[in-house]
């Protein structure tokens, strides 16, 4: 299956800030995605990700007729690097300045009310979407995410600083974080292993650093550790699908969390469902993206019928 792009464009976000939005059009299996059986998918990476993480998925979802688009958040990948706008406000309304932008497009890459997928960090952010803007979206799915609650796993705002920083790999040959990134993910396709290396800028000497910087990284998680989303499940009206991942590799502790914070988004959401992937990764959509694109396929079609019901 080819994974080549269809087109990337630009989109202004709040303040104009440009975000790079890679739109694939719906492939040969079907009819334009604004049918109501065949809704549109945005895909939001998660914090320190970018959109090529979901090549793999993306590439799925248009081979079964659905058109898709990935989106790099501000401060990460090929999109604006400003200081500010790393709360849960700024970055959701650039992302329904993307979702307005997409809605202009017709035939083969319409999107309608599209299904808006979140990872990790990003998980957290489409549960605040739809909190904010439900009438944007047909359902949301939360990807290893959706569910983190700072406060409830760590004790104090510098415990959690500590523990979340990113680890200072600034100056790194591309070559050596590759052969790393192949050791650590044997079973990773090699989209997955691609995706992960677009997380970071090569220079010209051909070592590496991260998109997102080392503040603006604490900025994002300082906004995680200021809102937590079971104070919104409840008001939460569009269908909820979690995605999770389950490592026999992952603390006991950190998998116990896990599981009660879903119990707990479940017992709160109106419509809510989880499938988990075990063994899997926390960027299981990098490591099993037919699998991950086949799961979004399934709960699109059940939230347009019920929207269509």
């Amino acid at each position: 299956m080819s994974l080549e792009r269809y087109m990337t464009r630009r989109v202004a976000g709040v303040g104009g800030v440009e975000l790079a939005v890679d739109l694939w059009p719906a492939g040969p299996a079907g009819r334009r995605s604004a049918e109501p059986e065949r809704p549109g998918y945005l895909l939001v990476h998660g914090l320190a990700s970018n959109a090529r993480l979901y090549d793999g998925v993306a590439a799925a979802l248009v081979a079964a007729g659905h058109s898709a688009a990935t989106v790099d958040l501000r401060g990460h990948g090929r999109s604006a690097k400003p200081d500010d706008g790393y709360d849960y406000e700024t970055m959701c309304a650039d992302l329904v300045a993307v979702l307005d932008n997409l809605a202009k497009d017709p035939g083969p890459t319409a999107f309608g009310r599209p299904v808006v997928v979140g990872q990790s960090f990003g998980g957290n952010l489409v549960v605040e979407l739809a909190h904010r803007h439900p009438d944007k979206l047909s359902g949301i799915v939360g990807i290893d995410g959706g569910m983190f609650d700072l406060r409830s796993r760590f004790s104090s705002w510098e415990e959690a600083e500590q523990a979340l920083a990113p680890p200072r790999i600034d100056g790194m040959r591309l070559e050596e974080l590759e052969r790393r990134l192949v050791e650590m993910h044997p079973d990773w396709p090699p989209a997955g292993i691609a995706g992960t290396l677009a997380n970071f800028e090569v220079r010209e000497d051909g070592t590496i650093a991260p998109w997102l910087t080392f503040d603006r990284h604490l900025k994002i998680v300082r906004t995680m550790w200021e809102s937590s989303p079971q104070t919104i499940y409840p008001e939460i009206i569009v269908p909820v699908l979690f995605l999770l991942a389950e490592s026999p590799a992952a603390p006991a502790v950190l998998t116990a969390a896990k599981r009660a914070g879903i119990e707990q988004a479940l017992g709160a959401l109106a419509h809510g469902e989880v499938k988990w992937f075990s063994p899997a990764d926390h960027d299981v959509h990098a490591q099993h993206p037919d699998e991950v694109a086949a799961a979004l396929l399934d709960f699109g079609r059940e939230t347009t019928n019920s929207t269509i019901t």
